[in-house]
């Protein structure tokens, strides 16, 4: 069971703007590919959530975006489930350059659970609970985890 999901990737060209930097949307793209990975990584793939009739919808996105990247870099992508609760959980991101603590954006996803077929929220199951450890404290308890704690990454 890992706490914290790290994916490692190199920014594609396709993902430059007209500005020379990756485009916004696409750390929205990153982020949901993390999610799902991270929660793949620990035997929930879309097949299990369709079992197990619950599925994940987006409630809200919140990103701030610090510092730019670029084609070629080579990125970090952190996530980690930080609560869950009745329907709901709240999942954080931290994208950084590859070994390093500075991040480029933030973000968390407030998720809910729905049954595919009515739509309608439901309890998240208890092993979907059971299969993940919540990471409470932040950044910077993600970075410790990982072992890139600093005392700039708050």
């Amino acid at each position: 069971m890992r706490r914290v999901f790290i994916h490692t990737f190199e920014v594609p060209g396709s993902s430059i703007d007209g500005y020379g930097h990756v485009s916004n949307i696409e750390y929205l793209r990153w982020m949901q590919d993390g999610a799902t990975a991270h929660t793949a990584s620990e035997g929930w793939t879309l097949d299990r959530y369709r079992q197990s009739r619950a599925i994940w919808v987006v409630r809200r996105h919140s990103i701030d975006y610090l510092m730019p990247a670029y084609a070629s870099d080579r990125l970090d992508l952190h996530t980690w489930i930080e609560w869950v609760r009745d329907c709901q959980s709240v999942r954080r991101y931290l994208l950084t350059r590859e070994g390093d603590v500075r991040a480029l954006a933030r973000a968390e996803t407030l998720w809910v659970c729905v049954d595919p077929e009515s739509g309608r929220p439901k309890r998240v199951p208890e092993d979907f609970i059971q299969a993940f450890e919540l990471v409470v404290g932040g950044e910077a308890e993600a970075l410790r985890i990982v072992g890139k704690a600093s005392d700039s990454a708050s």
